[in-house]
């Protein structure tokens, strides 16, 4: 799951296309034989630009935190919310309203307002917090804001109908 803002797509491909050009526009104006190591070195590096730059903007010093994984999103008071939550009727091997087919091994909650495949993280008790997805959108049973997938559940200890938190991830 990618967030990508026009401003580091645009930079992706400046950066890309100005080192492969001048590579390229080296071999060319300085007339490098093709064949020659450094005509060889210069023409791979403009051919690999793509993904030169990618690990260039995507590499992280020791010391920076890596932001790839989404971080809980508390709410006031640095809180979670609360809500009660149960298990469903797996049905695997069929196809969800967001387009996901159901396995023995999925993990996400079902929810009849949050949009198809966002991001939320779901804990109960002391149970670590877990990084999951919406994967169906219907209508719950009265009373419950989520339906746990069978894995979800298992991974959470949660038996019958129980009340989870959960929150945002961003």
């Amino acid at each position: 799951m990618r967030r990508e803002s026009g401003g580091s797509l645009v930079a992706f491909f400046l950066l890309t296309y100005a080192l492969m050009w001048a590579c390229f526009g080296t071999v060319a104006a300085a007339r490098i034989p093709a064949n020659s190591p450094l005509g060889f070195l210069l023409l791979y590096l403009g051919i690999f630009a793509p993904s030169l730059v990618a690990l260039a903007l995507t590499a992280h010093d020791k010391g920076q935190a890596v932001t790839g994984i989404p971080q809980p999103v508390p709410v006031a008071g640095n809180s979670w919310y609360t809500a009660l939550a149960g298990v469903e009727r797996p049905r695997y091997g069929h196809r969800t309203r967001c387009g996901y087919v159901l396995k023995p091994n999925t993990e996400g909650v079902t929810d009849s307002v949050l949009p198809c495949g966002i991001l939320v993280y779901v804990a109960y008790k002391d149970s670590p917090q877990i990084l999951t997805r919406v994967v169906d959108r219907r209508p719950v049973l009265p009373g419950r804001k989520f339906d746990l997938t069978p894995k979800l559940a298992e991974e959470l200890g949660v038996d019958g109908v129980q009340r989870i938190r959960w929150v945002f991830a961003r």
